[in-house]
Formats: structure tokens, sequence, C-alpha cells
């Protein structure tokens, strides 16, 4: 396999070893940053790597798989999905609530570090490709997906360790150190209204060198930036901004049929699909892949004992014509569903099938990290916080709901019962995508997972009021220690 070249943090970051091996100052899989951007044929390479980083085990951690490790924690935290059993502890303390709030948890340090490693990368590349050697063209789509990253990479991070954003409000509250060039030396905390300028800043420059044409769905382009920006909108409620790119974002891009849509989520190349993870046969994700933890067919400990399971509640909404109904078993005697068969794996009331690995003796399968689906719920649910908008936004609705179950009708709801019903749709779509969370910080909402199928011995923690400090992750200690005090911790 060709050996991808990574810049991690070249200098620029200030976490030490801490006792854990996460990030070096010269690690030994990079070259020289001198050497990357001489010319942008090797300069490509720099991005390829962040392209690589977003499926690279992390910290040396089984559940820590790039992004993917992310996107679990996020719907751990949540009410939709279901842990059936304590299998071999993955993800456990998570779903409990109580790791977010030890500052030397793993799920502190890697979402830390993780995306500040995408931050430190991308200022190598937008202070250094400007002077290399090679086609502007070329330089455009580099400096632009840089631009991309460092935007979703800081947006990712202002949700976790910010306070949520208030668009009534100042916003005044601290949000994260903002590190625009590859400098050495302690940042202290800017406003979480800081962050979001910058973020903005950072996609609107991108979508202005960006265009259609990529190399890989792996890649970023115009459209997938586009996407990130109408995230961006909707989390500051912006609605307008919000509808619009999400429109553009998805041009071009069909909904999947119920073919495709029932395959297993694993192939990058259906239609609907604006960015995901592509993994080869010979870059082998073995047990930090999201398969290895989410899908219903993988061997795996954690599958065989602790499949992913749906919340019964929001089972129930599902109409019985919807396709997405099939993704799940709420009898959990289904023997149509596949489940680990060496040794046999446990069957559990409401778990899925959504996931599948394609080969049931290896963890690979590709990851969806932004669908045209998830744009048209954006459109709908902006719209219909816009005054004269409804119609529009019971379009956007019909579209997509209509696509899912052919006997879905034009909705005629208006208000808060509009806004409910696109809601409820986007918890069904995008069950185990790692959206939970956030949504559920962005809309100032609680955790509730009371009289649903969460299991009180494994879930823990069943309501957490919106607006707790909870909702907000501590700063991991190495970073409060390393930057002797400069960077202060969030609310204990």
């Amino acid at each position: 396999m060709k050996k991808i070249l990574f810049l991690i943090t070249l200098g620029g970051f200030l976490f030490s070893s801490c006792n854990k091996d996460y990030l070096e100052t010269r690690p030994t899989n990079a070259v020289s940053e001198s050497v990357v951007f001489t010319n942008t044929t090797d300069a490509w390479k720099a991005i390829e790597g962040m392209h690589r980083f977003l499926y690279r085990q992390m910290y040396g951690s089984q559940a820590l798989g790039g992004i993917s490790g992310n996107m679990i924690f996020m719907d751990a935290l949540g009410d939709d999905l279901v842990m059936t059993g304590q299998s071999n502890g993955w993800f456990i303390n998570e779903y409990r609530w109580i790791n977010h709030r030890i500052v030397t948890s793993n799920i502190c340090f890697y979402n830390y570090l993780y995306f500040f490693s995408f931050i430190s990368n991308a200022n190598q590349i937008i202070a250094q490709i400007d002077g290399a050697v090679g086609p502007q063209a070329d330089k455009n789509a580099i400096k632009g997906q840089a631009l991309a990253y460092r935007g979703w990479a800081y947006f990712m991070m202002i949700q976790l360790f910010g306070e949520r954003f208030d668009a009534a409000g100042q916003n005044s509250g601290l949000g994260l150190p903002l590190r625009t060039a590859p400098t050495v030396g302690a940042t202290p905390r800017v406003s979480v209204a800081e962050i979001y300028t910058q973020i903005n800043k950072d996609l609107d420059e991108a979508i202005t060198l960006l265009g259609t044409a990529r190399r890989d769905k792996s890649h970023i382009n115009i459209h997938v930036a586009k996407g990130f920006k109408a995230r961006v909108a909707l989390t500051q409620q912006n609605w307008a901004v919000a509808a619009q790119m999400a429109v553009e974002a998805r041009e071009g891009y069909a909904l999947m049929n119920n073919t495709q849509y029932t395959s297993g989520f694993n192939n990058y190349t259906t239609p609907e699909w604006i960015w995901g993870i592509r993994q080869q046969e010979d870059q082998g994700t073995f047990f930090f892949s999201f398969f290895a933890y989410m899908s219903a067919n993988f061997n795996s400990t954690n599958i065989r004992t602790n499949p992913k399971a749906i919340n019964r509640l929001l089972y129930e909404q599902i109409s019985t014509t919807d396709i997405r109904r099939t993704l799940w078993d709420p009898t959990g005697t289904n023997t149509a569903f596949p489940i680990p068969l060496n040794p046999n794996g446990s069957r559990f009331p409401f778990m899925n099938r959504k996931f599948l690995v394609a080969n049931t003796a290896l963890s690979i399968g590709d990851v969806p990290l932004m669908r045209a689906s998830e744009m048209f719920l954006i459109e709908a649910e902006a719209r219909a916080r816009i005054s004269g908008q409804e119609a529009q936004a019971r379009q956007a609705l019909f579209t997509l709901a209509r696509q899912r179950d052919p006997n879905y009708q034009l909705s005629t709801n208006s208000g808060t019962a509009l806004i409910n019903e696109i809601l409820t749709q986007r918890r069904i779509e995008l069950w185990g995508e790692g959206f939970r969370f956030y949504d559920l910080k962005r809309l100032n909402l609680p955790l509730d997972r009371r009289n649903s199928n969460h299991n009180a011995s494994l879930a823990g923690v069943f309501q957490v009021p919106a607006g707790d400090i909870q909702w907000q992750f501590l700063i991991p200690q190495a970073e409060i220690n390393n930057t002797n005090g400069v960077v202060v911790q969030n609310p204990m």
C-alpha cells in the first residue's frame, strides 16, 4: 500500500505525550513541511493525509477510529441509540454521561486533540501553499480544502467544549484557543462568538476557492463546504443561510432508492452521499472501525453482545409503509436480521441492520459523513422557522419523506407541530450517523430516555436538563497543565 504522508502538528500544538502517545512534534510517518510545500504535487499529499486521518486509529485506542469515534460518542450521549449490553465496555461510560466530564478521559482527550490536529495541519497548508510551484487551480483546491477542514474542525469542537450558541445572546462565554497560523505558544480561549466568526470566514473563503470537481468523494469540494456552512448556519439559527446553503449543497445528488437504502450504508458511490470515508481492503481498520461497533454483522465482541438498537418511542413513530421501519426488528426474533454467526450473536428488540459490512470477515466499510437527505432536512427545518416559508418547508420535507414512504402525504402541520414533524424525520433518517448530541444541544432540549427500551443498569442517566453544565465537555487536564493555566477549564 502506498504510504500516505500526514503532517501532524509540525510545531504547532502544545500537547506533550502526557502518558498518552497523542501527538509528536516530528512524527516518523511525516515529512518536513519545507519538502511538502515545494510544489503542488507534493502538497496534495498533505491533503491526502488529512483525508486518511478521517479513519486513522487514534492514540492506540480501539474506540477511536478517526471521525467514527466522535460519531459513536455523539449518539451514545443521546437518546435515540440504545445499548443492549455492556459487552467489552466500549462507549458504555459515555452512554452513562460519565467520561466527557472527566478531565483525563479518552473522550475529552480525543475530541480535543483530534480536531486540533486537523486545525494544525490546515494552518500549515494555508500558510505555505501560495508559495508552492504548480497550477493555480491546484493551489486553490488544496487551500480551499484546508480552509474547509479548519472551519469544520472548529465547528465540531465548539459544539462540545463551548456553550450552546444563542442567536439572541452575546455568546461571550469561553470557546476555544483560536489558532490560524502555525505558531508555537500558549493561546488563551476566545469567546464562542469569535470562534463562530472564524468558522464562517474559513468556510466562505473555501467556497470561493473550491469547485465541483474533486478526485474522490472523500475529498472536499464546494458542495461539501456548502454543507458545512448549512450545518453552521442551522446551529447559529441563521435560517435563511441554512436553507440556501442546504439547497446548493445537495445540487446534483439524488436521494437513494429503497434498494440502495437497505444495502448497509457501506458504499460511498451511492448517489445521495455528498461526503464520505472510502476504505480500501488494504487499509484495514480491524476493531477501530465504525462498523466494528455499529454494524449488525461484523463478528466483533461488541456487536455479538451489544447490537445497537433504536429508541422504542422513536421507532413507533415510523409509518408502517416507510422503508426505514425495516431497518430495525421490534421483536428481536426476526432471523432475517443478520447477526455474527461465529459464535452466534445476541438478538434484542429494536436491534438495527442499518449498517452492514459487505464482507463479514472484514470490519471495513465506507462511512457516510454528509448526505443529501440531511440537506433536505436542514432546508425544511430552516424554512419552517422563517415567516412565510412553511409551504417550502413542507415541500422539502415531502421530497425526502415520500422517497422513504410511498404513502406519505404532504404535511398539513404548521408552527411548532411542523417543526416537530421535521425533527422527528431527522431523528429517524440520521439515526446512528453521529448527530443526536449535537442536535439536542443546539435545540436546547433535555436528554430524556424515560419510558423507552433504555436499560437502567446500562444507561445510568435518564435525564439531563437543557442548559445544564453537563452539556459542555471538559478541557483535557493536559492542556491546562501544558499551557500553565493559560487555557482555563469549563465549569465543573
